[in-house]
């Protein structure tokens, strides 16, 4: 692929980090070829009038159809369902493709796109906790980059350029530690909804908001380090670090340290993940020391946040115990936005499937069925704790 993209496509369009990368296209000149998102019409259809892509991919049946009676005026194809949004991938001559699509429902598009041999610039980190060695193998296969876009991975990837792989001690895995750093548990028993959405950095959609707040994001974020750098989980370690301007560092075996630092917005990362190997004029504002002032650093708690713990466990598991993981992580994350448990049960629940669902698989489709079991025993887990049950 040539540094500059002529065209790319955006997974998750609709979304906080989709928008980001549509700015990063609009910046840097690049067709839209393909957009993709759920069932945000309205700001499907705005996008698409503002982009003309040739395609644009719709999860929800209605909300297809509805579009596609909206851009009739228009040359824009209309496509529906997750084997639309595969065909579409197929058949885009995009140089590059944002995967920005939330959650499970991201990993068969990211297999779809290391199949063309296109470049895949990942948001979806959940491709790589459920299935990370399945993705690897199929992008070792057909050609394509896997370029991360998560903050945190992009600089990991940013700082392994210092060196050689034999050359690396630990990966250091800075978090924000979200809207509750330094509480205990017994404040964090008193949290609402509105005080964990209210990040105090990131501007990030509900979800990973959450997975903030409980440090599930960053491990699984853990995970995703250990399975794109080729690392054993011992050689990571997690950083607190409020301000959020070191996004990630590599410490070397001569006790060297390469740190990746900006102020933190997104856009920076999509368009690394789009132009590299060179790099673009800036699209986010510079990083000013001075004004700084300071950069603080803090071992997380693993008996307030014990979801971190979680992730480490479930490495060491193996098989499918990070996808089990991260099944019950979005369906515990989804009942506490609807307010049907506690912050503190999330932690709970995702211990409790762990527990309960066997994580010895290897092939995909045994993978994909540990998730659905893992699922069904989060929901009961939920409903078990609604009755006061447990």
């Amino acid at each position: 692929m040539t540094a500059f993209p002529t065209s790319c496509a955006v997974l998750g369009s609709t979304g906080s980090v989709g928008q980001q990368a549509l700015s990063v296209a609009r910046a840097l000149g690049c067709r839209v070829d393909l957009l993709a998102a759920g069932s945000s019409v309205s700001l499907l259809e705005e996008q698409a009038r503002e982009f003309l892509p040739r395609m644009c991919a719709v999860s929800d049946p209605a909300a297809a159809r509805e579009l596609s009676l909206r851009l009739a005026d228009t040359p824009v194809r209309v496509l529906s369902g997750e084997e639309g949004l595969l065909a579409a991938i197929g058949e885009s001559d995009a140089d590059v493709f944002v995967n920005a699509i939330l959650g499970k429902a991201g990993l068969m598009p990211s297999l779809a796109v290391c199949r063309t041999g296109k470049r895949l610039a990942l948001s979806n980190k959940e491709s790589m906790v459920i299935a990370g060695p399945h993705v690897r193998a199929v992008a070792a296969e057909s050609g394509t980059e896997i370029l991360p876009v998560d903050s945190e991975h992009s600089a990991i990837f940013q700082c392994l350029l210092a060196g050689q792989g034999r050359e690396v001690r630990r990966l250091l895995l800075t978090a924000s530690g979200g809207p509750f750093y330094g509480y205990d548990r017994a404040r964090l028993a008193a949290v609402k909804l509105s005080d964990t959405l209210a990040h105090p950095t990131w501007k990030m959609g509900a979800k990973i908001t959450v997975d903030s707040a409980t440090l599930m994001n960053k491990g699984f974020e853990v995970i995703e380090a250990v399975r794109l750098f080729d690392v054993p989980p011992d050689a990571v370690e997690v950083l607190v670090h409020p301000e959020s301007i070191i996004h990630s560092a590599v410490e070397y075996i001569d006790n060297t340290v390469m740190a990746e630092l900006s102020v933190p917005d997104m856009r920076a990362c999509v368009q690394y993940a789009m132009t590299y190997p060179d790099r673009r004029p800036a699209c986010i504002p510079p990083l000013d020391l001075f004004a700084l002032g300071k950069l603080t650093f803090h071992r997380p708690d693993p008996e307030a946040f014990p979801a971190l713990s979680l992730a480490f466990s479930a490495l060491r598991m193996g098989g499918a115990a990070p996808a089990v993981l991260n099944a019950a992580d979005e369906v515990a994350v989804a009942a506490f936005l609807q307010e049907e448990i506690s912050f503190l049960d999330i932690a709970d629940v995702l211990e409790g499937t762990l527990s309960r669902v066997p994580a010895a698989a290897a092939a995909l489709s045994e993978i994909l069925a540990a998730d659905a079991e893992a699922r069904a025993v989060a929901r009961n887990l939920i409903d078990s704790k609604r009755k006061g049950a447990l």
